[in-house]
């Protein structure tokens, strides 16, 4: 188990905040895990449960303990039928992905190139290009902060929604994720009718594509609208996609003939906040250090030197210039802390 204090998390957020935390635990096993959560119950601090920080904006110097898996290894297994991969909650999300196309575990293709932990995939339900972490998810292992036991939760257990779980809201703070079990198909089971993916196979005359040539696709894709945050500070989408009903649909629709959008169902639609905020003239405009990707509206950037509050105060400007034109408002799906 590591323990620093007064500790940078400069390397722990992918904005590029230079903030510091009081005290950093980062644990490497079940029973490490158990340890931790006895500290961080005694401590009497706040806490903040990170991954690689890919979602994490810092508003300044945290003032309390945060905490980091490092559990690690991917195990496979066939379980009634089922094909399972059980995943330490410290790997790369990436990797578990990349794993499954190369061994021939189907499902997780279009959740390529998502940057995070597995770990966060649970708690943030991370989704892209018509597919959701929700859509493998069978199992959650987690340690208790309050009591230090070993629970378990099913994927129907954990109220998953839009960018939602039960972790991000009721319980919030109260567990420590050790394993994330994935639930994969042996039959691959192509989903392209998402954003531009049948476009870009056309281009390369791929009319039907493997799982490996899916993956590049959609690997290519997200390169060439998302910033690396190794060269620019980014949390990715910043926002999440509003969803509207029907009428504010009609009405949106007649105004913005041309306007994108999804139907999630016959009551409901998503509209794309990159599209709105665009629509503003935001697109590769900057507010002091703060910006907006030339590329791709809905992430915002750290352009050189930006704190935390500099990118809340573009977040501000802009959820209330989308608001004042098309009437929705937005809202980040970063955590801000």
């Amino acid at each position: 188990m590591k323990d620093y204090k007064d500790y940078s998390l400069l390397n722990h957020n992918t904005f590029g905040i230079d903030a510091k935390c009081n005290r950093f635990i980062e644990y490497s096993s079940i029973d490490e895990a158990q340890k931790v959560s006895v500290i961080i119950s005694n401590d009497n601090l706040p806490f903040l449960i990170i991954g690689s920080g890919s979602n994490l904006l810092l508003k300044a110097d945290y003032k309390g303990n945060v905490v980091h898996s490092d559990i690690h290894g991917i195990e496979t297994s066939c379980v009634n039928g089922e094909y399972l991969l059980r995943c330490g909650s410290g790997e790369v999300f990436d990797d578990v992905v990349a794993y499954c196309v190369e061994h021939g575990y189907y499902g997780a293709e279009n959740l390529s190139l998502i940057p995070g932990e597995v770990g966060a995939s649970a708690i943030q339900n991370i989704g892209a290009y018509g597919a959701e972490a929700k859509d493998i998810i069978a199992k959650i292992e987690a340690v208790e902060i309050a009591t230090g036991n070993v629970v378990e939760f099913d994927n129907s257990d954990c109220g998953y929604k839009y960018r939602q779980s039960k972790f991000k809201n009721e319980w919030k703070d109260k567990y420590l994720m050790t394993y994330v079990t994935y639930k994969l198909d042996r039959t691959f089971k192509p989903k392209l009718d998402y954003g531009n993916i049948r476009a870009k196979l056309a281009e390369r005359n791929i009319p039907e594509p493997s799982a490996e040539e899916l993956r590049d696709i959609i690997i290519e894709i997200r390169n060439a609208k998302l910033p690396d945050p190794k060269v620019t500070g980014n949390a990715g989408s910043f926002f999440m996609n509003p969803i509207v009903g029907v009428d504010k649909f009609m009405k949106l629709n007649a105004e913005y003939p041309n306007m994108p959008y999804y139907e999630v169902s016959k009551t409901s639609y998503k509209i794309p906040a990159g599209w709105m905020i665009e629509q503003c003239g935001w697109k590769g405009k900057r507010l002091g250090n703060a910006g907006v990707h030339d590329k791709q509206a809905l992430v915002l950037i750290n352009c050189g030197g930006a704190t935390g509050q500099d990118i809340i105060k573009l977040c501000d400007t802009i959820r209330h210039d989308v608001f004042d034109k098309f009437g929705i408002e937005i809202n980040p799906e970063v955590n801000i802390r």
